[in-house]
């Protein structure tokens, strides 16, 4: 069975990350989730309620990492995925996270990112000439690394697939999971 890195943190979005983690298990590949530290994760959930103007975050189900970011041997895995919520800020500092995500570019390995998910392959210098989609607060983080914001729910470029929220979620997973069984029959 292919493996897939399903990248997470504390408050990584619930929604952004387990129906991606489905999705491949339901196309025959494994998600092995990966994240700073092996231990359990709290994800959360994210919205804007009416009459709100900032997202609300309530507490979601956990999630525990299979592997390190520093135990990461980047060449058994056939993709990438990089879930929203708040974590991307805070875990995009890695240096492994880095190492890690700049493998799947060079290589040209299938990518998927949702919402905040663009602030660790934009830290990482991989976005650049690349368009994406995400959600609009992070359009400054895609654009001051030189990548194009797309406001769209799918946006497909080469080997990169995005999406705004995880209402798009429908839109760009199947698109990727498409790629990835293509490049690993």
């Amino acid at each position: 069975m292919k493996k897939v890195l399903v990248v997470i943190g504390d408050a990584t979005e619930l929604l952004d990350t387990m129906y991606p983690y489905y999705r491949l298990q339901e196309a025959g590949f494994q998600p092995v989730v990966t994240a700073p530290e092996k231990r359990k994760y709290q994800l959360v959930l994210h919205e804007i309620k009416p009459g709100w103007t900032i997202t609300k975050e309530w507490e979601g189900y956990t999630l525990d990492c299979d592997v390190p970011f520093s135990e990461v041997k980047e060449a058994e895995y056939a993709g990438i995925f990089f879930s929203g919520g708040r974590a991307p800020e805070y875990i995009r500092y890695d240096t492994n996270l880095v190492r890690i995500t700049k493998h799947f570019f060079a290589e040209n390995k299938p990518i998927a990112s949702v919402c905040h998910g663009v602030e660790i392959p934009a830290y990482a210098d991989c976005v650049r000439g690349r368009r994406m989609a995400t959600v609009s607060k992070c359009r400054f983080d895609l654009e001051v690394c030189g990548g194009i914001f797309v406001d769209e729910p799918c946006v497909v470029d080469g080997n990169l697939f995005s999406g705004r929220t995880f209402h798009d979620n429908g839109s760009y997973v199947g698109p990727w999971i498409e790629m990835l069984q293509q490049q690993n029959s």
